[in-house]
């Protein structure tokens, strides 16, 4: 009989059955590990609800974690304690919560992201202009397939994006060349590989299973292929996934370097871009909500605080009432201390000695 496979091996097996992204079950499986360190390497079994609490409190205090970071690790554990282990845990009222800081995002003026874009070519310009013109992640713009565009009408669509939703966007008219010209060049290429009897695409688990040919299919193919082939995770099977996020990052990395920007800027940031852009434009922040796939009006809301219009859309009067902003010249005997009066140098307008 069999060795019984091990915690990490069962609780993949679980999210692989749920069918998690691959990101959401490798965070889930370093928080369990680290989860087991931090406790010495005893079963999370034999630790409990207190154990939880220790260790959530652990990352806000000593290891100093966003809010966002210490949910993450929360959902991991509870997900392995309930769905794995089959234990409920009470409610944990113990634990000391990381604190949400209220940060605005960055938001480059659109002289500053056509500087960026100016910097890119070939595949990473392509990507880095969807990001901006359609506002996608990411990870959206790695995943998208040929059958995800519509280019006839002028919209892509976002396919399993955060929260496992999916949405529809627009896809820039200014792009519509370059990607017809993309889309050539790939079904050349595409056609190489059949002939050739090259592995297909990597395809979500179910279908892969259910339609193994679709992974052969023009439509399936990813618009930003990888050059290298990988296995399938759940296949065990050569496929060819899409690009790694880091060869967009690096590139984007090396434009806003060469762009001279005097802040910070990542690929995430022409999405931010993309919304305040919008807003700016006149567009309701219904529609930038929609187009942007958030659940919660509060998170588009947040693009209204970086608006091009002031703090809060507020006019200074000073704006207003048509002063100079260009101070008047002195007068021949106004100093900075003020007039010179009989105890006061002239010179400095200090005491006099």
């Amino acid at each position: 009989m069999g060795n019984k496979p091990g915690l990490m091996a069962v609780c993949r097996e679980k999210m692989q059955t749920r069918h998690f992204s691959l990101r959401t079950e490798q965070a889930y499986l370093h928080w369990l590990r680290r989860f087991i360190a931090f406790h010495g390497r005893q079963h999370p079994r034999d630790v409990g609800a207190a154990g939880v609490e220790q260790f959530l409190t652990h990352l806000a205090v000593e290891r100093n974690v966003s809010a966002s970071t210490q949910n993450q690790a929360l959902q991991a554990l509870l997900f392995v304690y309930r769905q794995v282990l089959d234990m409920k845990l009470p409610w944990l009222d113990n634990v000391t919560r990381a604190t949400r800081p209220k940060r605005l995002p960055i938001v480059l003026t659109r002289e500053e992201v056509r500087s960026v874009l100016a910097q890119l070519q070939g595949t990473p310009w392509l990507m880095a202009n969807l990001l901006y013109g359609s506002g996608l992640r990411l990870s959206e713009v790695l995943r998208l397939r040929v059958k995800d565009l519509a280019l006839e009408r002028g919209e892509l669509i976002v396919r399993e994006a955060k929260g496992g939703k999916d949405r529809v966007t627009m896809v820039p008219s200014a792009l519509d060349t370059p990607l017809r010209a993309h889309l050539e060049r790939l079904r050349g290429w595409f056609e190489e590989e059949r002939r050739r009897g090259r592995p297909g695409v990597t395809l979500p688990s179910a279908l892969a299973r259910k339609y193994p040919q679709a992974c052969t299919q023009w439509g399936w193919q990813y618009l930003f292929p990888s050059m290298a082939l990988t296995v399938d995770r759940f296949l065990k099977l050569p496929r060819r996934h899409h690009l790694h996020e880091k060869s967009i990052q690096r590139a984007m990395q090396y434009a806003v370097r060469r762009a001279g920007l005097s802040q910070p800027a990542s690929c995430h940031t022409l999405r931010h871009c993309f919304a305040t852009h919008l807003l700016e434009d006149g567009y309701d922040v219904r529609t930038v909500q929609t187009l942007l796939g958030h659940s919660d009006l509060k998170t588009t809301m947040v693009y209204t605080h970086v608006m091009a219009k002031g703090t809060h859309g507020v006019r200074s009067p000073l704006d207003r009432a048509g002063f100079s902003a260009v101070p008047a010249a002195p007068q021949p005997r106004q100093l900075v201390g003020g007039e010179p009066g009989p105890d006061r140098s002239p010179e400095r307008g200090l005491p006099a000695r």
